[in-house]
């Protein structure tokens, strides 16, 4: 992977990690495009991962610091509350984790028609938040509806399903007021990709020929793409819901999920 291919790279996941368009979906199309071999690169997946849990800490920080501050006063308050949900909605994706990771593991080697039709049921997901539900989305988190976001969170594990759009989608369905879904969506994906981070960082150690041939430019160039362009999409993300416009990104993802069919057809 040269350093243009990490450019690129570094930009698709920065933008569609929050973005609810699927980042797996886009980095695995976008390597069989380029014909970058990221799958076997552990270090550079692992390097744009950690680049956007940095960008999620940065944009809210100050959310984070508030929870931290809540919980130290040892008390049942908003902030201890917030962080018993964001630990209920870990159970799904957690149990997939540890017991379904080989399984889940096999649709990421290339299987872009999977990644299309996977698209496809993202963009149905962002069209239902657009017509189910209650039109005034007042209602708040609470343990049962974390749970079933959690559960959108670990369908989303699946290349193709966006993790901020299944999310984000599900709380809304459900009532969620708009500013408390897109904050519990962001802020209950930080503790998933750190735990996957070091896995891969374990991995990574224990099996130093997962790490191919890649230049520290390179890596340089991936982190610092997915570090900006992560926290642009993020603040965009957060404006994009409280306008109510996921329906957009319903209509690009049946977009790029028919162009990337008819590119595999040809």
């Amino acid at each position: 992977m040269n350093v243009w291919e990490a450019l690129i790279l570094g930009i698709i996941q920065g933008l569609t990690e929050f973005l609810p368009v699927s980042s797996s979906g886009h980095l695995q199309i976008g390597a069989a495009v380029l014909g970058a071999e990221t799958s076997e690169n552990l270090l550079f997946t692992v390097i744009v991962h950690g680049a956007t849990v940095l960008s999620t800490l940065i944009v809210f920080r100050k959310d984070i610091i508030n929870i931290l501050k809540g919980l130290f006063k040892l008390e049942l308050n908003e902030e201890t509350k917030l962080v018993l949900y964001i630990i209920i909605s870990m159970i799904p994706v957690g149990i997939v984790g540890v017991f379904f990771q080989s399984e889940v593991e096999q649709f990421f080697n290339g299987k872009i028609m999977f990644v299309a039709a996977m698209l496809m049921i993202t963009g149905f997901i962002l069209l239902a938040s657009n017509y189910l539900g209650a039109k005034n989305k007042t209602g708040k988190i609470t343990a049962t509806n974390s749970f079933v976001i959690g559960l959108a969170q670990a369908f989303a594990v699946l290349p193709g399903i966006s993790r901020s759009g299944s999310t984000i989608a599900t709380a809304l369905i459900l009532g969620v007021d708009k500013e408390k879904a897109t904050r519990f969506s962001f802020l209950m994906v930080i503790p998933p990709i750190l735990g996957a981070t070091l896995l891969k960082v374990k991995d990574l150690v224990e099996q130093p020929s997962l790490h191919t041939d890649i230049s520290t430019m390179a890596l340089f160039t991936g982190f610092v793409a997915a570090l900006v362009f992560g926290i642009i999409a993020c603040k965009w993300m957060i404006n994009i819901v409280r306008k109510g416009k996921l329906i957009y990104f319903a209509y690009y993802c049946f977009a790029i999920a028919t162009l990337t069919i008819l590119i595999q057809l040809v």
